[in-house]
């Protein structure tokens, strides 16, 4: 525990912890409250900056991922800009709009106390119900670690916005057999987390001539192999196995049999065919009626996948539908190199459910081994723990349900914890624009332009939303809105007062897809 003793507390209406996308679009909309925002390391950029690979590219098209009132500058880019031009843009909005003023780098926030009047005994219950949220009495402690000094700080807030992400800062470590777990084997095992901080040069070093096993088979483990194949071409060369639990669908990129990706799942007639929370009975019945459709998309993707991809070859074809993928955000964009490299023999696949070390390299369940000198752990990150370790009990508790997944009306507000909003923490097609529209609700929340429901009403949004995850995939241990993205937005501009129906006609609402710009305040209610 943090000790206040000599030290002076500074108090403020707002503070956010993060200065990634979320802390900084939160930065900007609640500039008005001259917000402070935490960022545990030396600049701006959160996962941007501490968690990407020379090669990591944007995985959105650029145009999904563009802030409503910054474009990306006129300048020749591709679809899929590199992690160094999201950068770069992200730091022109953070310029333009004014915002490294709020930003104190190399400031880790180690813990926050809850100073309010709440009794803890009815943390938890439905019946707690709020008004308006900023009372100008703070009911937040914030303890602020500089890197650079060591020194500590206690900061006071009548609101906290919580945007340190799922990602980056604690590894998802696999669970080992006793005495078959890294401590055996005799080369090197480290997390993707651990790659990213490596330079080009070090992080070329380590691949180089080296037998490499990447256990996973996500984005990440996919940009690195093609990382460990380049470093590796050349008659020293050694190929690299990607150790494989469970195979997903990846997509070379957005055309589908020459159509764009958009018209199959992220126009409002496209999502008019799958569920979405608070349909009447009439609307579920269409849905059931409309059920076959749903496959029939997704089995034309998948065609089209198996076309254009040599999956069956490699033995990469899932085993579940590709809708169940894109449902829980699942689904990543293939770097155009990557099969090209396994054809030339430098990516191998090994698919295994079960797997661990031996001093040699890994064994897998089939009794094989494969003999290694570098693994490369490419299996998450325990985000929820992140938030854990610096948020009191009972709070702490109550992050996640059952289900993994963190219960948040509106993708921002947890109703069993008060004063507090979680940002970045909804994944959807645009994790920018899920981001920008929340802070964008959650800045006429706290300025009073409309109240909260009830404690029950936002735990039973949550639940159907939940529902629905579960209901259309296996992969449900995230909060995802891919397929009712759209119905999701419509209910935050109602909330604040905005048309729900962004487009100028009833065609292109019915036939083009949504982006940021649709929601741009400029446009008007």
């Amino acid at each position: 525990m943090a000790s206040k003793k000599n030290c002076s507390v500074v108090y403020s209406r707002i503070g956010i912890v993060g200065a990634g996308i979320s802390g900084l679009a939160a930065a900007k909309h609640l500039s008005h409250h001259h917000p402070i925002v935490f960022e545990a390391s030396d600049t701006i950029g959160g996962v941007w900056k501490h968690c990407s690979y020379k090669s990591t590219r944007l995985q959105t098209p650029r145009s999904d991922f563009e802030f409503s009132d910054y474009p990306w500058p006129e300048r020749e880019l591709s679809d899929f800009p590199t992690h160094n031009e999201v950068l770069d843009y992200l730091h022109g909005y953070a310029t333009n709009f004014g915002l490294l003023k709020y930003v104190k780098l190399n400031s880790k926030v180690i813990e926050i106390r809850f100073t309010g009047e709440l009794e803890t005994g009815k943390f938890g219950q439905k019946h707690i119900d709020y008004g308006t949220l900023l009372t100008g009495e703070p009911v937040w402690e914030v303890a602020v670690k500089n890197n650079q000094s060591e020194s500590l700080q206690w900061y006071a807030f009548e609101f906290v916005v919580i945007c340190i992400g799922k990602y980056g800062d604690i590894p998802h470590i696999p669970a080992f057999p006793g005495h078959k777990g890294p401590e055996i084997f005799n080369g090197k095992v480290l997390h993707s987390l651990d790659y990213c901080k490596l330079n080009n040069e070090a992080a070329y070093q380590l691949l180089k001539g080296k037998k490499v096993v990447i256990v996973g088979y996500k984005k990440s483990a996919i940009d690195l192999a093609v990382e460990c194949a380049e470093a590796n071409k050349g008659p020293d060369g050694q190929p690299c196995t990607m150790v494989i639990r469970t195979v997903h669908w990846t997509v070379p990129s957005y055309d589908i049999w020459g159509l764009p990706f958009f018209l199959f799942y992220s126009t409002r007639l496209s999502q008019f065919i799958h569920e979405r929370p608070n349909q009447t009975l009439w609307r579920t019945f269409i849905c059931y009626l409309l059920s076959p459709l749903r496959k029939i998309i997704s089995k034309i993707i998948e065609s089209y996948l198996l076309w254009k991809l040599p999956l069956r070859k490699y033995g990469l074809v899932p085993s579940h539908p590709f809708l169940e993928d894109y449902a829980s955000c699942q689904m990543a964009i293939l770097p155009k190199t990557f099969f090209q490299e396994a054809n030339e023999g430098r990516i191998l696949f090994k698919k295994s459910s079960k797997w661990w070390f031996w001093d040699g390299g890994v064994e897998f369940d089939d009794k094989t081994k494969l003999e290694a000198d570098v693994v490369v752990l490419a299996t998450g990150f325990e985000g929820k723990k992140k938030l854990k370790s610096i948020l009191p009990e009972p709070f702490s508790s109550l992050i996640a349900d059952a289900s993994s997944i963190i219960p948040l009306y509106r993708g921002t507000i947890h109703p069993l914890i008060p004063n507090i909003a979680f940002v970045g923490y909804v994944e959807s097609v645009s994790n920018l624009h899920s981001s920008e529209i929340r802070c964008k609700w959650l800045t006429r929340l706290l300025d009073d332009h409309f109240k909260l429901p009830t404690v029950e009403k936002m735990l039973d949004q949550t639940t159907k939303e939940e529902d629905i995850v579960k209901r259309t995939t296996r992969f449900y241990k995230r909060h995802c809105i891919s397929t009712f993205s759209i119905n999701h937005s419509d209910e935050i501009c109602e909330e604040m007062g905005w048309n729900s129906w962004r487009k100028k006609n009833w065609f292109l609402e019915a036939f083009s897809p949504y982006s940021n710009h649709d929601y741009r305040e400029t446009l008007g209610k």
